[in-house]
């Protein structure tokens, strides 16, 4: 019988299977992680803008903006290589500055710098901090044509150049991750945050707005808002990496913010699109462990991933350890709701992030019979309507023996074949 590791926090849990009754959705990336020499060439290379030394020039200063822990990008590799190439240009070691898109999460701790950046860089290079909510940080910058408010860190207009670093992944309803997220939400104000991805959730219907979803940029409004304000700011250079489930990156495009991220995220979905010609009564999910398990706000991912391939009324096992609990001390107390239609109304009334993403799995819960191996106390499970197993192989004995499944060792994108 074969068996399969499948990632848990910063272990592996085994599975085995039996072949007949479940299908293993997507392979493992087998592609050798790049040298810096490959990487280099790639720099050499980039789509849409001069090289990065025809650009910079002596005595410039330079932002290059970097994913906090939440995110593999292999960023400490890319930015020594920036900051080598950089210096070599000209540009002195003071002018260099390196700021964490956090968005509306946490701080970045110190032991976490040091692993995204390394720590020959952390200790070198000056990092900055992001608050989505200190207005001595935050700039105006206009508004958008659907009068979103353009509220982004001062740094991304105090310096020459702003370098984007970021990875491609599905995003469930930006359509992917990297470039202009960097941007925004990662550097944005919490009024700007809020107001775009309020754009995905259509108050009319209580449900996703029509456009957004895994995959999608064309006619997606929340993508098309993160763009008009990411256009506000001079963002010299674009980097956009892939990474294998080691962190390792297997690819990389670079140059133009547009035109490489959109190279990126078409290579990244070619590669990475799962087509099933139905879905099944059991899916089990391993969000890729840490840092994608860190906490229930992003192991939902991957059971958005999930529900694609999970009939209603399915199971779909969510291994996801969340070490850090919730995400949020408030996350929880969205699921006083009755159920997730009072949920979306109270969504409407007043709008949080959070809550988005509160209803969305709500949703699924109500949908799917949802199991989760996890760390998370069993009262916030079952307050989220999910039921906590101890383990996947005891989850697995109370499965109907008969019925068919598959299995996601990583959150991938799921298209229905016609």
């Amino acid at each position: 019988m074969p068996s399969i590791d499948l990632r848990w926090g910063t272990r592996k849990i085994p599975f085995a299977y039996d072949e007949e009754m479940f299908a293993v959705l997507g392979a493992a990336d087998e592609r050798p992680p790049l040298s810096d020499v490959e990487i280099g060439e790639k720099l050499d290379a980039p789509i849409g803008t001069p090289t990065l030394e025809e650009i910079v020039s002596d005595g410039e200063t330079v932002l290059i903006v970097v994913p906090d822990a939440t995110r593999e990008v292999g960023a400490g590799q890319i930015v020594n290589l920036l900051i080598r190439r950089l210096i070599a240009s000209g540009i002195n070691p003071f002018d260099i500055r390196i700021i964490f898109a956090t968005g509306i999460h946490r701080k970045v701790t110190e032991q976490e710098k040091q692993k995204i950046l390394t720590p020959f860089v952390a200790q070198r290079i000056k990092a900055l901090d992001h608050d989505p909510r200190d207005l001595m940080q935050i700039v105006r910058l206009g508004e958008t044509e659907s009068g979103i408010p353009i509220e982004l860190n001062r740094a991304l207009v105090e310096h020459d150049h702003v370098i984007l670093v970021g990875g491609v992944s599905f995003h469930y309803f930006a359509g992917f991750t990297g470039g202009r997220k960097l941007v925004c939400p990662g550097l944005a104000s919490s009024k700007t945050v809020a107001a775009t991805h309020k754009l995905a959730f259509d108050c009319e219907r209580l449900d996703r707005r029509e456009g957004v979803g895994s995959g999608r940029l064309d006619g997606n409004p929340v993508h098309q808002a993160f763009v008009a304000v990411a256009g506000k700011v001079n963002v010299s250079f674009c980097i956009t990496t892939e990474v294998n489930e080691a962190g390792e990156i297997v690819d990389l495009h670079c140059g133009d913010l547009t035109s490489s991220h959109r190279a990126a995220c078409d290579a990244f979905a070619a590669r990475h699109s799962v087509e099933i010609a139905e879905k099944r009564d059991i899916v089990i999910v391993s969000c890729g462990g840490h840092p994608h398990d860190v906490n229930i706000i992003q192991a939902h991912k991957a059971l958005d991933a999930a529900a694609d391939a999970c009939n209603d009324g399915g199971m779909i096992v969510l291994l996801a350890e969340c070490s850090e609990g919730l995400g949020r001390a408030d996350f929880l107390n969205w699921f006083d709701a009755e159920n997730s239609e009072a949920l979306a109304m109270r969504l409407c009334e007043s709008y949080q992030v959070n809550g988005q993403t509160a209803w969305s799995l709500l949703r699924k819960a109500e949908r799917f019979d949802v199991r989760i191996v996890t760390k998370l106390p069993a009262d916030e499970t079952e307050k989220m309507r999910l039921i906590s197993m101890q383990s996947l192989d005891r989850t697995m004995k109370q499965a109907e023996k008969e019925k068919a499944g598959y299995i996601l060792p990583l959150a991938r994108r799921i298209c229905i074949s016609n």
